[in-house]
C-alpha cells in the first residue's frame, strides 16, 4: 500500500547472555509507534511490513528475535547455544528494546508464533501496549504443537509418513519436535542437514496444503532451512517454555486494549478454534474470519487487505 522506505535508524541492542538483537526504525520518528513481532519462531523480520504502515504517520519498529535474522549469535551456527533462548527471554528483549527507543506505548502486530509472543508480552506488560493486530492466531498450547506435528497427518498421510520416518524408530510415537531437535543438534553435519530437510518438507506441506517444493521459497536456502528448523523444534519441543494454557488463562489482563484478530478458515496449521477461544476471552478484540485464507500472508490477498484495514482503524 505504501512505498517500502529505508530505515532512518537501526542498531544491535545488547540484551545480555552474549546476545545482540538487531532492530530497525522506519517512517516518522515522531509518529505513532508500532512494533512487529515476527513468526517462526526463527524466521526473522521482513521488510514487507513497511509497505503496510503509512511512513508519514507511523514510527515502525522491526526486530529480529534472538538468533534470528541479523541478530547474533545466529542459531544457524550449530555451535550457538540455545540455553538462553526462551519465550521469557524474548519478552524481556522486547521490553528492553522499547525502553532503549524511549517508547511509552506501542501497537503490536504479528502472526503465527508472533501471535503467541505478542499476547505473552501484552499479558506481562499491558500498560505498554496501545493496540494489537494479529493475523493467524496461535497461543502455543501443547495441543497446538501436537496438531501440527501429528494431528495433521490425517490430511497429509503421504507427507506425514515421510516426516515421522525421519526420526529414529524409538522416537516415532513421542514428541516429534523434540526428536527432530536432537537430530538438528547432532555433531554430524549430514544428520543435521537431513533433519532440516525432512522437517522443512513437512512444515511447508502443512502451510501450502500439500505442496512441499522448496523452489522459490525460503526453505530453498540450506542455512535458512536449518535455522528455522532448529529454532522451531527448540520451542515446540519444549511447549514454548510456558504453562499449557498461559495465554488463554491470562487474557483478562488485556482488558481495555483494543485488538483485531484475523484468521483464515483454511488455516491447516492453526485451526480457527484457537482464534475463536482467544476472541471469547478477550472482549476488546474483534475477530475477522476470512473464508478464502490460509496461514500465509500473500500480497493483495484478503489477509493482506484485512491487515491494512486494521492498521487504518488504529491510526
Amino acid at each position: 500500500m505504501y512505498p517500502q522506505v529505508e530505515p532512518y535508524a537501526q542498531g544491535m541492542l545488547d540484551v545480555g547472555d552474549g546476545q545482540l538483537v538487531h532492530w530497525e526504525a522506519s517512517g516518522n520518528p515522531g509518529g505513532k509507534p508500532a512494533c512487529v513481532f515476527h513468526g517462526g519462531p526463527g524466521s526473522g523480520s521482513h521488510p514487507r511490513w513497511r509497505e503496510d504502515f503509512d511512513p508519514d504517520h507511523w514510527n515502525l519498529i522491526l526486530w529480529d528475535q534472538r538468533g534470528s535474522g541479523q541478530s547474533t549469535p545466529s542459531v544457524a551456527d550449530p555451535a550457538t547455544s540455545m540455553e538462553h533462548n526462551t519465550t521469557q527471554h524474548l519478552i524481556d528483549d522486547a521490553e528492553k528494546l522499547r525502553e532503549h527507543l524511549g517508547i511509552e506505548k506501542w501497537l503490536l502486530a504479528g502472526g503465527s508464533w508472533g501471535s503467541t509472543l505478542i499476547l505473552a508480552y501484552a499479558i506481562q506488560h499491558p500498560t505498554r501496549v496501545s493496540e494489537i493486530i494479529i493475523p493467524a492466531v496461535t497461543t502455543s498450547r501443547p495441543e497446538e504443537h501436537a496438531w501440527i506435528t501429528r494431528g495433521l497427518g490425517m490430511f497429509f498421510p503421504d507427507h506425514f509418513d515421510a516426516f515421522r520416518d525421519g526420526v529414529p524408530e524409538e522416537d516415532r510415537d513421542g514428541n516429534l519436535a523434540l526428536a527432530y531437535n536432537r537430530l538438528l543438534n547432532s555433531p554430524d553435519p549430514a544428520v543435521r542437514e537431513k533433519a532440516a530437510w525432512d522437517w522443512s518438507k513437512w512444515d511447508l506441506s502443512t502451510i501450502t496444503g500439500g505442496d512441499n517444493d522448496f523452489e522459490g521459497t525460503r526453505y530453498a536456502d540450506p542455512v535458512t532451512r536449518y535455522r528455522l528448523a532448529r529454532t522451531v523444534t527448540h520451542y515446540w519441543g519444549n511447549e514454548a517454555f510456558i504453562e499449557p494454557n498461559h495465554v488463554l488463562d491470562n487474557l483478562d489482563r488485556l482488558k481495555g486494549i483494543p485488538g483485531v484478530l484475523i484468521h483464515g478458515r483454511n488455516d491447516f496449521g492453526g485451526p480457527l478454534h484457537t482464534a475463536w477461544e482467544v476472541a471469547k476471552r478477550w472482549p476488546d478484540a474483534e475477530l475477522v474470519i476470512l473464508n478464502d485464507a490460509g496461514h500465509e500472508i500473500m500480497n493483495g490477498s484478503s489477509m493482506d487487505q484485512a491487515i491494512t484495514a486494521a492498521i487504518q482503524k488504529f491510526r
